[in-house]
């Protein structure tokens, strides 16, 4: 009986650190890499609203950048950013280099808000920023999947997850729109 109880603690006391880790985590302990090879500190935008979101050049989403550029032109100055990560997961719709997708990016769109690096966001190769977006055992919210390109992850200003937005919900849907203008 004692030994029961013992390792029912112990479970117990487990368990409860690892709540407690997942609620300690923030965005905010990601350091990666920019579209230009710069690394890219997220503490840096402590207490900012930040939009992540996987982006690829060739897929039928693609006119969301227009969406996404008009969105950070509008909020920027409300403590508001926009973090693209470009991925090639989806039937490779991200084919080019980091040079490539960054030469799109700006001829076609426009595009000022930060870009990252190409990365993996799905499968054995998923970087690390997007195994938290996507585990409620990091996040401490929930769990997702990245479903296809242009997916969003709303997060708070203390670096927390909030919403996750699904890749066909525009950037300037009234949802988006509430939550980037809630306090």
């Amino acid at each position: 009986m004692k030994k029961t109880l013992t390792a029912l603690l112990l479970l117990s006391w487990m368990m409860v650190g690892a709540q407690n880790n997942a609620m300690e985590q923030t965005i905010y302990q990601f350091k990666v890499e920019d579209i230009e090879g710069n690394t890219f500190d997220f503490s840096s935008l402590q207490g900012k609203k930040i939009m992540i979101v996987n982006t690829a050049s060739k897929c039928g989403l693609t006119p969301q950048y227009k969406e996404l550029q008009a969105l950070y032109d509008a909020y920027k100055a409300q403590n508001f950013v926009i973090v693209g990560f470009p991925a090639n997961n989806f039937m490779g719709q991200e084919p080019g280099s980091n040079e490539e997708i960054a030469a799109f990016c700006e001829k076609n769109y426009g595009v000022s808000f930060p870009m990252m690096a190409k990365i993996s966001v799905k499968g054995k190769d998923m970087h690390p920023v997007y195994q938290f977006l996507t585990s409620a055992a990091q996040n401490g919210v929930g769990d997702s999947k990245v479903t296809w390109n242009f997916q969003k992850y709303l997060i708070g200003p203390s670096g927390k997850l909030e919403k996750v937005i699904p890749p066909r919900t525009l950037p300037n849907d009234e949802e988006v729109l509430n939550w980037i203008t809630t306090e």
